[in-house]
């Protein structure tokens, strides 16, 4: 900012004196803007890192006791006080939603109208969603993502993300996949939820700087471990169950490559083996 040629004649003598406070303020002025007092303070989401011991229980009386530092549990199923009483226990504590398929056992099944619902996929009661219909979907989600944020949890493991590559009943590309997917991985972030990419291995290139971890069923009985590592080399978790392979035969495999790996039952009771 300057002052018109004219302008310096017409200062009083006293006034030159002064000039360099002046220019001082007149410059910190222009290049000091006002705080934005509406802007939300920004959240620090958790951000586990590779190898982190876990445990993954959606059925049964849930066992509390395991020394792991994170649980993930099913969000309809347990309240506040219990993802409290975890956090006390110095865990954090992931709430498992299926966002790509329909339950008939949730309490908000009869939201779904029947067009969004495609075909079975291989659990009783279950069923894929059309997810291209965001404007059907994103509602019903949000609501599911504020409960896990009014109940105290730390992230979202979001289920079945990979309709694409499935018989679903609707003819869904990589590209549906993928601006779904990210949907759901920008609403967990305006919750201050962390936010686990399931299964999905063929997108991890695409989708890795958009989520905090991975968690992946099954990469070493069909030998695809190897696809996971974007998500180590760029610090984040690889949360990994194996249910038919013993112990042996995955984990030297996981530990090269800093998978947090254990397995388990498929109903995924309180039981675990951990690598």
């Amino acid at each position: 900012m300057s002052l018109p040629a004219r302008t310096w004649s017409l200062l009083p003598a006293r006034t030159w004196s002064l000039l360099p406070a002046l220019v001082a303020l007149v410059l910190l002025a222009g290049c000091t803007s006002a705080p934005d007092d509406s802007a939300p303070p920004r959240a620090t989401r958790w951000r586990p890192g590779p190898g982190t011991p876990w445990q993954w229980q959606l059925s049964g009386r849930l066992d509390t006791t395991v020394d792991v530092p994170v649980y993930d549990i099913d969000g309809f199923e347990h309240p506040r006080s219990t993802v409290a009483d975890l956090q006390r226990r110095g865990r954090k504590v992931i709430c498992y939603l299926s966002t790509g398929a329909w339950e008939e056992f949730r309490p908000d099944a009869d939201e779904f109208p029947g067009e969004v619902l495609g075909k079975g996929n291989g659990w009783e009661g279950e069923r894929w969603l059309d997810i291209r219909r965001t404007d059907v979907l994103e509602p019903l989600m949000a609501r599911r993502f504020d409960m896990c944020r009014d109940k105290g949890f730390d992230a979202v493991e979001p289920d079945n993300m990979d309709g694409y590559a499935n018989d679903t009943g609707f003819p869904l590309t990589a590209d549906d996949q993928l601006r779904y997917n990210r949907l759901i991985a920008r609403m967990a972030h305006e919750r201050g939820l962390s936010v686990g990419l399931k299964n999905d291995l063929d997108q991890i290139p695409a989708l890795v700087g958009e989520f905090d971890f991975a968690v992946n069923e099954q990469c070493a009985q069909y030998a695809e471990c190897a696809a996971l590592t974007p998500f180590v080399e760029a610090g984040k978790a690889v949360f990994h169950v194996e249910y038919e392979l013993p112990t042996s035969r995955f984990c030297p495999q996981s530990r090269r490559l800093g998978l947090s790996s254990m397995r388990k039952r498929y109903e995924l009771d309180a039981w675990r083996r951990p690598c």
